[in-house]
């Protein structure tokens, strides 16, 4: 049987510094896909290993020579294999994805939360946002997990959000963590596909983490991100399907001075084609310039229609 500790001779690892090194050795000799959380074998080993030994997810050293039971062996060598044998996201093993200080349930039913637009979020999207307590009305499209609609009403105290998504699944976890952070006053789940079942209401800020995984680069991903719901990730041809859509209704929905904020993941070439004369701004975040983008409502009920995919 795989990851068992004798077979796989973990009786010898006797400290949580010799589970680490054991499992990034296992990590990069399977040469997993990362991403989904941790950028590198070193930063899952930790977390994996943490984890398992219910250790604080912040504090390493003070642990790295602390000797490990059988028993904690076997848990730490059971989150190795299936990560190794079955290309599980940790975060689906482990239940919980992280994003800054936000602890989210996440499960198979959803994507795992990584989206670039939580970093704008923690700034309360300073300067494009210019009074964020005068924000009363938010929506997140494709919500999936619900994190981006938990950390918008943290940032913006004053707002109503209503988080919508059409993967019923997907609500199902959102709820569970909308009421982790008793927000269940603040935040409304609406199974919708983008607008169409939204109630008749305009928002002063609009953020979507949509689908946007081109054809030619679904038909390549690791098998980790097949792991996601698919609906989560395809884009169709050139990523944008979702994203001509949203931008083709956002104008109705948005309030006079309202913002629009999308992010589109390495599409900002085919962004750039289909909506040449969009004066859409590019946002800075950790994943670079060209992940997320913004547009004010008078700018784009002033644009011309973007171009069809290919």
């Amino acid at each position: 049987m795989k990851g068992t500790a004798k077979d796989a001779g973990l009786d010898a690892l006797l400290t949580v510094r010799d589970l680490l090194r054991h499992a990034v050795s296992r990590f990069n000799e399977a040469k997993l896909s990362f991403g989904h959380g941790n950028a590198d074998a070193w930063d899952e080993a930790v977390y994996l290993v943490l984890h398992a030994l219910h250790l604080p997810l912040d504090r390493l050293d003070p642990f790295l020579d602390a000797r490990v039971t059988a028993d904690e062996r076997t848990a730490v060598a059971t989150l190795i294999a299936r990560r190794v044998d079955e290309r599980v996201p940790a975060a689906y093993l482990t239940g919980e994805a992280w994003l800054g200080d936000y602890r989210f349930v996440v499960d198979p039913r959803v994507i795992v939360p990584r989206s670039f637009i939580a970093e704008l979020l923690f700034e309360r999207l300073a300067p494009w946002i210019a009074e964020p307590d005068a924000v009363t009305a938010v929506l997140d499209l494709c919500t999936g997990s619900g994190c981006l609609a938990i950390i918008a009403a943290d940032a913006f105290p004053q707002a109503t959000i209503d988080a919508a998504d059409l993967s019923p699944d997907a609500l199902e976890v959102a709820l569970v963590n909308v009421e982790a952070y008793d927000l269940g006053s603040r935040v409304r789940l609406v199974e919708s596909d983008l607008f169409d079942a939204l109630p008749e209401r305009r928002y002063d800020l609009v953020v979507s983490n949509p689908p946007y995984v081109n054809d030619r680069s679904m038909a390549s991903l690791p098998d980790e991100y097949r792991r996601e719901p698919r609906l989560a990730l395809a884009g169709g041809g050139d990523g944008l399907d979702c994203v001509r859509r949203i931008l083709a209704a956002a104008p109705e929905r948005l309030a006079a001075n309202g913002l629009l904020v999308i992010e589109i993941g390495h599409e900002r070439a085919h962004v750039e084609t289909a909506f040449p004369e969009l004066p859409c701004t590019w946002l800075s975040t950790s994943g670079g310039d060209d992940a997320v983008f913004a547009v004010h409502a008078s700018d784009l009920r002033a644009k011309p229609a973007g171009r069809q995919g290919r």
